[in-house]
């Protein structure tokens, strides 16, 4: 007798070990597996960054009994980070006792039943074309790669020349063909009452979000109408319904790791949100934290919108600039450009005299003006880097189409060594710019000049802007040009 109780309490003390708490026919033990899916849900909170990654915080209401239990935790995500799981009683803190998880992520499909049957025994079953008589017939599957290769009493046959016709289906295989079928099966003591509401927070792949604005310039190029919005995009494996959306904006520090492939693939549904109140922003750690006023479904294979703010009459800059470059200043060049390109800028400041002041996540705007119709049209987009309260954004929307210049170097020569092993240049430019609108226009030319410089002749006063650059303010007529000439001595 004491012999037959050792032998029950190393079965059970085995199982253990090996995880084996699932049901299995062929063993008696204390221990069946209580499954949960999004019935059980209570509610389920996430929060996206903004590097694909994100936290779910998924609060179910389970019945578990006293003792060793193995809960199949269903509607997860496809890509959850395992390692990051944790499961937690809610109503009946320290009742719990985690022992093992195991993170299932096959799914159920004929192709991953046939490799998990190589080197098994399985049942084809043909049927007679003529009869429709079925036979059935044993046979060993050698290899599922790139198609079956069956062993069929003292014959190799190659392709499916019947049913297949399976015993089980594999402990290891999941059986929700709705979803990319992921289960986190997470086995626990349960100390305290067979009612537990358990929240299961983990860390995930699979959900993004970024930030795009929209602007749109008046009349004048001196205003603009702002709006933003949070666009999510859910390749998770799962779907969050009447979920706590929090949006983290910054760069969170990850370690790097060989990402697992994933067979999901996104269908490309979008829905677009109505606008609704902006989010309401705070700060975490070094940080920016958004977070919506209402519950919102985030659904599988989804891309969907998010009102992120909205402001009105914002004061805007436009600026035409000019950008040269600073090897002009060490040789002779002649001719160095015509037509040259004038970048359009515009900016404006996200203070809340401006009517703005959230910290922006950074993403991409896009600035658009009515046309003599009254029809919005495009006129160019940028990306901005996350702009905290009281700075500047400035967009570069395209190059002037009717401000154009022509610059040519008009003189250059070496002068005498300052000292050993240093060179002095001197050089003069002529710069013509030229404007076709209708309307006069204000040009900043911006010269980077290296070294230890002084403009010793201008035919307009420059700024010096820092050590490293000089800039102009010209304006140019209506239909018409400007001549700008200027001479520079550089020291190196």
């Amino acid at each position: 007798m004491r012999l037959k109780h050792r032998y029950i309490s190393f079965a059970i003390l085995s199982a253990f070990f090996t995880g084996a708490f699932a049901l299995d026919k062929t063993q008696e033990t204390n221990s069946i597996e209580a499954k949960s899916t999004l019935n059980d849900q209570q509610s389920v909170a996430v929060t996206i960054y903004n590097q694909d990654l994100a936290l779910v915080k998924d609060t179910r209401k389970v019945n578990i009994k006293a003792g060793l239990n193995a809960l199949a935790l269903r509607d997860v995500s496809a890509q959850m980070r395992p390692e990051t799981a944790l499961l937690r009683s809610i109503n009946a803190p320290g009742s719990l006792t985690l022992l093992e998880q195991n993170f299932d992520f096959d799914l159920l499909t004929p192709q991953k039943m046939l490799e998990k049957y190589v080197g098994k025994t399985v049942s084809i079953v043909k049927t007679n074309p003529a009869t429709g008589a079925e036979t059935t017939e044993k046979a060993t599957v050698l290899s599922a790669n790139n198609g079956v290769v069956l062993k069929i009493g003292n014959r190799i046959e190659t392709g499916l020349p019947g049913r297949i016709v399976y015993d089980d289906v594999p402990e290891n295989l999941r059986d929700r063909p709705t979803l990319v079928t992921q289960f986190n099966v997470t086995q626990i003591n349960n100390k305290g009452v067979s009612d537990q509401t358990v929240e299961l927070s983990y860390l995930t792949g699979g959900l993004a979000w970024k930030a795009d604005y929209v602007a749109e310039l008046n009349d004048k190029e001196n205003q603009l109408d702002l709006s933003g919005w949070v666009t999510l995009t859910n390749t998770s494996g799962a779907s969050y319904k009447n979920a706590k959306l929090q949006l983290v904006a910054g760069d969170v520090n990850r370690v790097q790791e060989q990402m697992r492939p994933m067979a999901k693939s996104m269908r490309g549904e979008v829905m677009m949100a109505d606008a609704a109140a902006p989010m309401q922003e705070e700060g975490l750690l070094e940080y920016h934290l958004y977070t919506l006023d209402r519950p919102t479904n985030i659904m599988e294979s989804q891309t969907k919108q998010v009102s992120l703010l909205s402001a009105s009459g914002v004061p805007a800059r436009k600026e035409l600039v000019l950008k040269g470059a600073e090897y002009y200043y060490q040789s002779q060049y002649g001719e160095i450009g015509t037509k040259m390109k004038v970048g359009v800028f515009i900016e404006f400041e996200n203070k809340e005299a401006s009517k703005l002041g959230m910290p922006l996540p950074k993403g991409v705007l896009r600035v658009y003006k009515k046309d003599s119709a009254g029809n919005a049209q495009f006129v160019g987009e940028d990306n901005i880097d996350h702009t905290p309260k009281n700075e500047t954004v400035r967009l570069k929307l395209g190059e002037a189409f009717d401000v154009t210049a022509d610059k040519k170097q008009t003189d250059f020569k070496l002068l005498p060594n300052p000292q050993k092993g240093h060179s002095a240049y001197e050089s003069a430019y002529e710069l013509v710019l030229k404007n076709a609108k209708k309307e006069k226009v204000t040009v900043t030319v911006q010269e980077p000049i290296g070294g230890d410089w002084k403009i010793v002749n201008e035919s307009a006063p420059h700024t010096k802007a820092n050590s490293h650059l000089a800039f102009w303010k010209i304006d140019v007529p209506a239909e018409g040009s400007t001549t700008l000439t200027y001479r520079a001595v550089v020291k190196y």
